[in-house]
């Protein structure tokens, strides 16, 4: 039985434990595909990254992530999150103020800045696409979206590494008091082959501009408490809506404070349209664990 690196994180997190919760294996490399799924079967979590030497020349590392059921392609804060433990244990160093993740969705780049003299990790997210769009964009829509007031914008199903219907609320207050009905949500998920419903309202807050809530319920979670990915489609559709809107450059979002969680996610997008997507990284637990890895 070997011992193993292993890094417990608190990702997007505006408060210490307010963030979303990763584990990451530090140097996987003698892990069989099996034993991968059975270690994030056994954390529980909602994904368990793996390191890896590249095998793109191009990238600085690479990563595998699982859910507790399966491995994914792409997720938002495990991306963050794996990148943050690469660099705590010395594995890369950025260069150009960048790092390149190599995982099943490609090559993709990660810059690394400063705020507040706190190490901020923002992932490009992928490119995004509008499929659907309208109140009657699905027949389960309205269902889904019962007790809680429209915005401006109009509902979307946004394509791009995950799916995600993207909603705007009327204001900040109206989000956070909703009482969403998740059995309706994951019927829209489950029928559209989404994520669920990335709910989002405007503030006035001094540290946030937006608020968001991932309801997650087509892929089994009632709730996400810090969702880079969703962010990331929300991000790419705000800018296609609105691209000289106030918030298309750039915001702060607040995620999480519904279910006892504070996040907070920076998301910066370029003139050309490219959506980063971070925050900070808190490392929880630092240690050694002993699993079979060629089980």
């Amino acid at each position: 039985m070997t011992a193993f690196r292993y890094l417990h994180l608190d990702v997007f997190a505006a408060r210490r434990g307010g963030g979303n919760h990763l584990g990451v294996v530090i140097d996987a490399s003698g892990w069989t595909d099996s034993a991968m799924q059975a270690f994030a079967r056994w954390t529980n979590l909602v994904e368990t990254t793996f390191l890896l030497p590249p095998a793109d020349p191009r990238a600085s590392y690479r990563v595998r992530m699982f859910t507790p059921h399966k491995e994914i392609d792409f997720a938002g804060h495990p991306s963050v999150g794996s990148a943050h433990a690469a660099l705590t244990c010395g594995l890369i160093e950025p260069h150009d103020g960048l790092l390149w993740q190599e995982c099943r969705a490609g090559v993709l780049p990660i810059r690394v800045a400063e705020d507040h003299g706190h190490r901020q990790l923002l992932l490009r997210s992928p490119a995004a696409a509008v499929r659907e769009s309208g109140t009657d964009a699905h027949p389960l829509l309205r269902r889904a979206l019962s007790g809680v007031a429209s915005g401006r914008l109009a509902p979307a199903l946004v394509d791009g590494g995950r799916r995600w219907w993207v909603v705007e609320c009327a204001d900040e207050a109206a989000l956070r008091r909703w009482q969403p009905d998740h059995a309706a949500v994951g019927a829209l998920g489950k029928a559209t082959a989404s994520m669920g419903i990335c709910a989002f309202a405007r503030s006035e807050a001094s540290d946030h501009q937006l608020v968001v809530r991932a309801l997650a319920s087509g892929a089994g979670i009632a709730e996400d408490p810090a969702s880079g990915a969703a962010n990331g489609l929300l991000a790419a559709y705000l800018a296609q809506a609105e691209p000289h809107g106030p918030l298309a450059r750039g915001y702060a979002v607040s995620q999480g404070r519904e279910i006892g969680y504070d996040a907070r996610l920076l998301v910066r997008i370029d003139d050309d349209g490219a959506v980063w997507v971070g925050g900070r990284t808190n490392t929880v637990i630092d240690g050694r664990l002993q699993w079979d890895a060629n089980a």
